[in-house]
């Protein structure tokens, strides 16, 4: 009688040519996360520019000014963190482990990353951002109607039904996030 093979020598079996293939094509994402890295790059140096400016003529500015370019520099952060989740959690999730348990800096979040948490998270991100983008723009609404104003009421009024939206979306992909853990 022959014991049944053990799982960890299963896991040292070379693939099959195709299996291999179509597991391997999982780093063709590389170059895409890495893409986002240099966009991190840009939203870097897009924060230190309207930071600088915000500095040097916050002398000059009304406060609603202020608020709006400080509105615009939480807009870059939030934006900014959107990247490193998908960064940092597309890679562990669709590419490869990071092996960063242990890490004294290692995200609490990535511990229980997958798919479904993953899309919970973007969704909320971006529920974020467009708060942000509304809160600007209702900022400006003040100048509907005013010389120079580049905000209308039919912009704000789809901006707002766009943000409902998005909060609809992460509802649904939260209750069916949910519905899909349960069963499991």
């Amino acid at each position: 009688m022959q014991d049944a093979p053990r799982p960890d020598a299963a896991l040292r079996q070379p693939l099959r040519p195709l299996p291999y293939l179509i597991f391997s094509s999982r780093w063709l994402q590389l170059p895409l996360y890495l893409g986002l890295i240099v966009a991190q790059g840009v939203y870097v140096v897009l924060f230190l520019k309207e930071l600088w400016h915000l500095t040097s003529h916050a002398a000059e500015f009304s406060e609603q000014q202020i608020m709006l370019v400080v509105l615009g520099l939480i807009d870059v952060v939030m934006i900014s963190n959107l990247l490193v989740m998908v960064i940092v959690g597309g890679y562990e999730t669709f590419v490869s482990r990071l092996r960063l348990q242990g890490h004294p800096d290692q995200p609490e979040w990535l511990s229980h990353v997958n798919a479904g948490v993953l899309k919970v998270k973007l969704a909320m991100a971006i529920i974020g951002i467009s708060s942000i983008h509304l809160l600007r723009t209702f900022i400006e609404s003040s100048r509907i109607g005013l010389p120079g104003a580049t905000i209308t009421a039919e912009a704000v009024m789809w901006q707002s039904i766009i943000h409902s939206i998005f909060i609809l979306s992460a509802i649904g992909i939260a209750y069916v996030d949910r519905m899909t853990q349960s069963r499991h």
